[in-house]
């Protein structure tokens, strides 16, 4: 019998990771599929309008996401960027709701420490997700996008390479982010096709380009309604979508 009680303990050991693993390892991922499966879906004029604003040296994204849901009791915000060297870092965030329409907050791209700062530079994608919870703590909605960091260059391209604009002017030295924005301000005008996609930028003064994106017609949003674009042309950045 004592010859085979190393065969026993292996076999007991194999059974105890093997459960492990299904019963403390996976189960987590199972959870989190079957809490998606039921999230709410709500039309685009109904959803959360998310921008990130780059600074004027590239250093910060401004969020600022509007429209929230008002039967959330939180929501959670995660920044993953991509730096040169294939790292990825994050930034994430929560808060808690208490009525207010919309929220705003700088992400640093890089770390802080003792009022001192480092930048991660070269920074020219991530992706930014958005989670919203009820007061049981509950998933209700969640959106996610990728989104480009660019400057130096005259055509501010999607990550998907689905949209452009294209700077009226020379290669400018502003900084942009290029993103899905998950809602819009009011009911656009036709079918949608493409879109909604943002276009923000550090610049202080408007940036008029050339809009190409899927979709035969190009509207661009204004406060209180939608403008439809001339061969795509645009006066100034903002959120665009393409329709039938």
């Amino acid at each position: 019998m004592k010859k085979f009680l190393p065969i026993i303990l292996l076999v007991l050991g194999i059974g105890i990771v093997a459960a492990v693993y299904f019963l403390v390892i996976r189960k987590p991922s199972d959870a989190v599929t079957e809490e998606e499966e039921t999230l709410v879906v709500l039309p685009l004029n109904q959803r959360p309008i998310a921008s990130l604003t780059p600074s004027a040296d590239g250093h910060w994204l401004k969020l600022r996401i509007e429209k929230l849901n008002t039967s959330a009791a939180s929501v959670e915000y995660e920044l993953l960027y991509d730096l040169p060297d294939g790292r990825t870092q994050g930034v994430p965030g929560t808060l808690k709701l208490t009525g207010q329409s919309l929220i705003e907050r700088d992400l640093l791209l890089g770390s802080e420490s003792s009022g001192k700062f480092r930048y991660d530079v070269g920074v020219k994608k991530g992706t930014l997700t958005v989670r919203f919870r009820n007061e049981s703590g509950k998933l209700v909605n969640k959106y996610t996008t990728k989104f480009a960091l660019l400057s130096d260059t005259k055509d501010l391209i999607s990550i998907d390479e689905k949209f452009s604009y294209t700077l009226a002017k020379a290669s400018s030295k502003d900084f942009f982010v290029v993103m899905d924005t998950f809602g819009v301000a009011t009911e656009i005008p036709a079918e949608l096709v493409s879109g909604p996609i943002g276009v923000f930028s550090s610049a202080k003064t408007a940036i008029s380009g050339v809009v190409k994106m899927d979709g035969a017609t190009i509207y661009k949003e204004s406060s209180s309604e939608w403008t439809k674009l001339d061969s795509g042309k645009s006066s100034n950045t903002g959120i665009f979508v393409g329709t039938n």
